[in-house]
């Protein structure tokens, strides 16, 4: 079974995980499918898979696309600063 099968958002309006814009209306849609992530048991698997796929649009295991963004500029910069 796949981590996609017993995620929590399985099931759900796909169309709630992925915002249109960055106005009060997105922006509370996208912390309605962040809460649908929080009480996911595997966010951290698909938050992996979306980064590491390159994912740049929609929700992903608890984070936006610029949080996503940020968390891989973060993650390169502590290793170039490890080598």
């Amino acid at each position: 079974m796949s981590w996609r099968e017993v995620a929590a958002c399985w099931g759900q309006d796909p169309e709630l995980f992925f915002p249109d814009g960055n106005k009060a209306p997105a922006l509370l849609q996208a912390e309605e499918a962040k809460s649908v992530c929080r009480r996911c048991e595997v966010a951290e698997a698909c938050l992996k898979w979306a980064i590491e796929s390159g994912q740049d649009a929609g929700v992903w295991g608890g984070q936006s696309e610029g949080e996503r963004r940020r968390t891989q500029n973060v993650a390169m910069h502590l290793c170039v600063e490890a080598s």
